[in-house]
This record gives C-alpha cells, sequence and structure tokens, in this order.
C-alpha cells in the first residue's frame, strides 16, 4: 500500500474509532489535512474498499475499517504509544495507593480502573483456572452490539471468558492484540493482552471491547500496568 493510501486508512480508522460512525470523503477532506481533493479522496477509498480494508453499509456513504484494515492499522500503522505524562502520574498514584493489600485485590482493584479509563472489559487471568472479569457494561453499551444477536454472542461469550483465558494463559508471553477471527473472546471483538508477574505469582491482563476500539491507547494502558504493577 502506498503513503497515501496508508494516510487514508489511518485516518477513516481514528475518526471511526472517535465516532463510530462511517466516514465520509467530506469529512476527510476538512478534518484531515490530506493535501488532496475530494475527488481524490473518493477515488482511494473505493481503491480500500476493493482491497478490503474498508466496507460501506447500504444506507450510508461513509465507510467502515474492515477487520483487513484494522490489522493493517495495528501491522504498519500504529505508534507503540505511552501514556500521557498526566495519565501515567494519575494510574501510577492509583497503584502506589493499592501497595500493602493482598495480591488479588490489588490486582482487581487495579482492573478497575482500567476497565474505567478505557471504558472497556478487562480480564485477568491469576491462573489458567482463577478468573476475574470487570467492567462487562462497557462492552454491552458499545453500539456495535445493540443488536439482540449481538447481546446473545455476547452473553456466551461472558459465560466462556474462564474457559478462554485457561487456554491462552501459557501462550500470552508479550503484549499481543487479537482481533476478529484470530480472537478467541469472540469474532467481534479485539483484545489487548499483557502478561504481568509479582515475584513468584504471574498472570495476564487483557483489555476487551469491539474492534473499533483505541488501540494505541489501551496498548499504552497494559504496557504500564505490566511494567508497574
Amino acid at each position: 500500500m502506498d503513503s497515501r493510501k496508508e494516510a487514508l486508512l489511518s485516518q477513516i480508522i481514528k475518526e471511526h474509532i472517535k465516532s463510530a460512525n462511517p466516514v465520509g470523503s467530506k469529512l476527510l477532506e476538512s478534518k484531515c489535512r490530506l493535501g488532496v481533493s475530494s475527488a481524490t479522496i473518493r477515488n482511494e477509498m473505493a481503491e480500500l474498499e476493493k482491497d478490503g480494508y474498508i466496507t460501506h453499509p447500504h444506507t450510508s456513504a461513509g465507510r467502515l475499517p474492515t477487520e483487513k484494515g484494522y490489522r493493517y492499522f495495528l501491522d504498519h500503522l500504529i505508534k507503540f504509544s505511552e501514556l500521557g505524562k498526566k495519565e501515567q502520574e494519575s494510574l501510577q498514584a492509583y497503584l502506589n495507593g493499592l501497595k500493602g493489600r493482598e495480591l488479588d485485590s490489588m490486582i482487581k482493584q487495579a482492573a478497575k480502573y482500567i476497565a474505567e479509563v478505557s471504558k472497556n472489559t478487562v480480564v485477568v487471568g491469576f491462573s489458567d483456572r482463577d478468573v476475574y472479569y470487570t467492567g462487562i457494561a462497557n462492552l454491552f453499551s458499545q453500539p456495535e452490539f445493540n443488536r439482540p444477536d449481538c447481546v446473545y454472542d455476547l452473553s456466551l461469550l461472558v459465560d466462556h471468558l474462564d474457559k478462554v483465558m485457561s487456554e491462552i494463559f501459557e501462550s500470552i508471553q508479550v503484549i499481543e492484540v487479537r482481533i476478529g477471527t484470530r480472537n478467541p473472546f469472540g469474532n467481534q471483538c479485539s483484545v489487548v493482552l499483557a502478561p504481568w508477574r509479582i515475584k513468584s505469582q504471574k498472570g495476564i491482563l487483557g483489555i476487551l471491547g469491539p474492534m473499533r476500539m483505541d488501540y494505541e491507547r489501551n496498548l499504552g494502558l497494559v504496557k504500564f500496568f505490566s511494567q508497574n504493577i
């Protein structure tokens, strides 16, 4: 993919993450300063759609990223960003306030905080059979999951979180993202996973949400947690 298409795909994904709406050429021309005309943007979007990186719902002229588009974004365009200084300080202060607690309590409280600030679900594996999750309401509140069939699928997902975590527990050695059909938690979702270790105890933490999630920020959150817990 050439650099102009990469820039366009990146902007489509970032705008869609923020709005949850299809992204049109006029919005891209006015907000993203790509330096090309609306007609050129439309032509490039048509090429990206032909190649399977974006699609469009029949009710809108705007485009949505596909699973393939998100994967390209993650593999080639995303920056493994650090949290901003203020957010790092806020999270560090919260973690500092948990010192002295029992391990399970400390990790669970940190997970609740991450679920709150990420507005996603957080899943923690303490061992391959001991799983904790929080922020499920955040997942059900996402517009992607407001259809009855999606709610049913997500309900099944929640019922099997412990089984899935057990299956992947030993395989998570570094921070990674599993998306869509490659995500064991459900093909409508993405999960950002990170290992953690405190003395002899180890586990994994995952931020689970729709494919339309803020990957850069969530990667920053799990990285900070993994390094500072």
